[in-house]
This record gives structure tokens, sequence and C-alpha cells, in this order.
């Protein structure tokens, strides 16, 4: 009895004490829990965070004074930033002349192939400007003519285009070339073919092209012209102009001179003429329904008594030649060609000059034509026995072109 009374006695303390100690193990447990998941679960975004918002405004600091660690900032002139479009500017310019380049040697090597496929011989000029290096010229001045047209030449030999030496030294000293421009015949080798020939062995100043001449082919002659005489002489400038048309060319030398800094110069005098869809009439246009309703005009294009392009319009002909399209007057089509290109258009009325008394009355004011015919004969009238008058009372000299600038 006395054994579970004092077992029951003891039975409640050690059931306190059981209860306290447990209560004391659960907070302790607690805290020690706590204590180890502190030191063992740092969480690394909030430090991360926290160093990554410390070096972005470390690094926007340092940006803001110009000493960003991460990128070599220098402190740059105002005047090295103001000059960057200028040595843009320059850079551009620089390729563009590179592509106009590697465009022209192209155009000559196309050229070249073409003459050999086609059995054509190459001329004297282009084998002076073969792999050696091309000469520069200043420009290139292609006198439109026709089998027919003996006495124009002659007429034009004996006024305005030097002769002999004197045009041997105006090439060399001047880079000024002037030939007369001609194709060959529906017979190749015919008797018109020899003429020229043996015209060219006494004179040696044609140009000739493999094309077949005819009226009604002067849209391709202009194309043949222009590629072909981008591929035998380097020049700034390629002329056009008829055999029944004065020239100055010291005067139009200097006129060219004034845009020798531009690019794709297209220079003339600029009209917009009626399309003429009658049929019969002169300058009448088989395709008038591409320029829209009837009675209008075509676009702003040179006549074509006399006109210039800048080389890289020459190269542009020259490498295009097969796609570009031909229209019956050689002058528009000539103008459609550089539709949608960025050309600059000059129009200078002292390339249509009238002939006396208008171009005596301007070279007397001192304003010297550069070229001198008759709208109504669409050059001069009679130009065999009225070119010397004109020379006579319009020249600029024959001292000019030895004292011109260009």
């Amino acid at each position: 009895m006395s054994f579970k009374s004092r077992g029951g006695e003891q039975q409640p303390s050690r059931s306190v004490i059981s209860q306290k100690w447990t209560i004391f193990l659960c907070i302790g447990s607690f805290c020690v829990g706590m204590f180890f998941t502190n030191r063992m679960w740092a969480v690394p975004e909030s430090k991360g965070i926290t160093r990554s918002a410390g070096v972005e405004g470390e690094s926007l600091n340092l940006v803001s004074e110009g000493c960003n660690p991460k990128f070599k900032y220098v402190k740059r002139d105002s005047k090295d930033i103001l000059g960057e479009p200028s040595k843009s500017q320059q850079a551009i310019q620089t390729l563009d002349k590179t592509i106009s380049n590697l465009e022209m040697k192209l155009a000559a090597a196309k050229a070249a192939q073409e003459s050999i496929l086609s059995g054509s011989p190459i001329s004297e000029d282009m084998e002076k400007t073969g792999s050696s290096g091309r000469r520069k010229y200043f420009m290139v001045v292609g006198i439109n003519t026709a089998f027919s047209s003996r006495k124009r030449r002659d007429s034009v030999r004996a006024t305005w285009m030097p002769q002999g030496e004197k045009r041997r030294k105006m090439e060399e000293e001047k880079g000024v070339i002037i030939r007369f421009v001609i194709g060959h015949s529906a017979t190749l080798g015919g008797i018109l073919d020899r003429a020229i020939e043996a015209e060219n062995k006494k004179h040696g100043d044609f140009m000739r092209l493999d094309h077949v001449e005819g009226y009604l082919e002067l849209s391709a002659k202009t194309k043949s012209y222009f590629a072909t005489a981008v591929t035998m002489w380097d020049a700034e400038y390629y002329v056009k102009v008829d055999d029944d048309v004065h020239v100055n060319i010291a005067t139009l030398g200097d006129t060219l001179a004034r845009h020798r800094k531009k690019p794709r110069i297209y220079i003339g005098c600029m009209k917009s003429g009626p399309v003429l869809a009658q049929k019969g009439v002169r300058y009448h246009e088989p395709e008038y329904w591409k320029f829209g309703e009837a009675g209008n005009k075509y676009f702003r294009h040179a006549t074509g008594q006399l006109y210039a392009i800048s080389k890289d319009l020459a190269t542009y002909i020259s490498v295009n030649q097969h796609v570009l399209h031909k229209y019956a007057n050689e002058d528009v089509s000539l103008g459609s060609w550089f539709i949608g290109l960025d050309v600059l258009h000059i129009d200078d009325r002292r390339l249509c000059c009238g002939t006396p008394p208008d171009c005596e009355w301007k070279a007397q004011a001192g304003n010297i034509c550069v070229a001198s015919f008759d709208w109504t004969c669409s050059g001069i009238c009679r130009s065999v026995d009225r070119i010397k008058e004109v020379h006579r009372r319009c020249g600029e000299g024959e001292n000019a072109i030895w004292t011109a600038a260009f």
C-alpha cells in the first residue's frame, strides 16, 4: 500500500516537469532553428539587387562625370563633332568615285568584249587606253554627222574645229577631244564606208561606232556614242553637237568647268515641247500614248542641237545601254534615261543662241555664246554657206582656247 501511495504521490510531479521541459525544448528548438535558418539560407537576391543597384548608381555617376571605366570615354572637342558630317560626306564622295570607276572599267571591258565577239576592229584611241592606265581629259565633243554631210564637215573644219597640230596640241594641253561621230552603212564595207575611211586617213578626226546609220536611228546612235566615248576616253564631260551648229570651244569649256564639282550633270537648253501624235508630221511620236492625254507635253529635256553630260551619267548609259528605251526623237530619249535618277538639270540659254545678229549682240555685250543656230532649221540654215559668217561675227577668237583656264 505504501508503494502504491508513493507512486501515486510522485506521478503528478513527473507530469508537471515533463510539460515544462517540453515547452522549453520547443522554444529552444524554434530559436535554434531560426538561428541556423538565418545562417544557412541567406537570400542572395537581396544582396545581388543591392549590389546591382549600387553598381548602376556608380556607373551612372561615372558616366555623368565622363569617366566610365567600362568604355574608354574620351572627352571630344566640339570641332571634332562638327567635323564628322564633312568627313562622312568625303567618305561618301570617295565611295561614289570608286563605284563610278569600277562601273567605267566594267563598261570598257564589255565594249571590248562585244567588239571582239562582233568582229569589229578596236579603234586606235581605245587601244591607247589599255591596261597601262587611262589619261584624264576634260571633255569629249562628238559631232553627229552623216555620210552625205561631207561639205558640212569641211565647213566645221574651216571654222571652229582646230585642225592638224593645233588639234593634237589642244588634246594634250587642254584635254579636249573633238571627233566626228558616225557609224557604218547597211552594207558594211561598202562605198560609203570606204569614203569615210579615206576621209579619216586625211584628217584623222572620226569616231566610228558599231551602229547602222539612219535618221530614224538617232536615239540608238546617241546611246552608242556615249557608251563608246566613255570607254575610249576618261573625261569629265561628254558633249554631243550637230554638224550644222557653230560652237565656241573655249566658252563651252568654261561653262562646263563651273559645274565640275557637282555630280550627275545634264546641261543644255531645256525645253518641253508638245507630243505630236499625228502621223506624217515632223517629230511625230509613235508612242504618244505613253505621255498621257492628247495635247500633253514632254518632260523637261535638253534640245538636241547641243547638250553635255558628266562622266557618271555617260557611264550609266554605257552600263545600262541594253535596257534603255529609245523614243523616236533622240533628245527625248536622252531625257527619259535620266528620269528617276538624281540628276541636276542645268538650263543654260547660251547653248542655244540664234545666228547673227543675236549671237553678235551678245558677244559685243561680253556674253559670248556657246552655240549658235537657227531654231527654224534646227541648225544653221544653209550651214555650209553661212557658218563662216557666223564664225566671223560670233566666234570667240582663235586664241581663246589657249588662254582658257579649264
